[in-house]
């Protein structure tokens, strides 16, 4: 093999390798983006919390081991959402107050108070935000 062709061989592997290492990245930005979007909750911790709360025996949860419920809705792309259960503003702030009192925000709901406390919904909702939209 000359030496042209080897240079091309190596620089197409380098573009490839910049190409993963770059996708990669924007995951871990993602990862930071929803931490700080939560004030700090923790999407590792959260993805571990929606399983100890059983959030997947009702929505599908990508990424959550189990978690193929169909009684409530998927949690796929909640962050695209404009509102929380068609009734509030979608900020983060207002789906930590959902996931810790869905009675108090629409009493209608079949959603059940699961008695979250305000660091794990934190951490919940941060893992929510790092699930990307179809």
């Amino acid at each position: 093999m000359s030496a042209a062709p080897r240079i091309r061989t190596l620089l197409a592997a380098a573009v490839a390798l910049l190409a993963i290492a770059s996708a990669c990245r924007r995951d871990v930005d993602y990862e930071r983006e929803a931490s700080l979007m939560t004030h700090g909750g923790d999407p590792r911790k959260g993805r571990a919390l929606i399983q100890h709360y059983g959030c997947g025996s009702c929505h599908k949860i990508p990424g959550v081991p189990g978690a193929t419920g169909g009684v409530g809705p998927s949690l796929q792309g909640l962050q695209t959402q404009s509102y929380i259960a068609g009734v509030l503003q979608h900020t983060p702030d207002n789906l930590v107050r959902w996931v810790r009192d869905p009675q108090g925000v629409d009493p209608r709901t079949a959603m059940p108070n699961l008695d979250v406390s305000e660091r794990d919904a934190r951490h919940i909702v941060a893992y929510l935000y790092t699930i990307k939209p179809n």
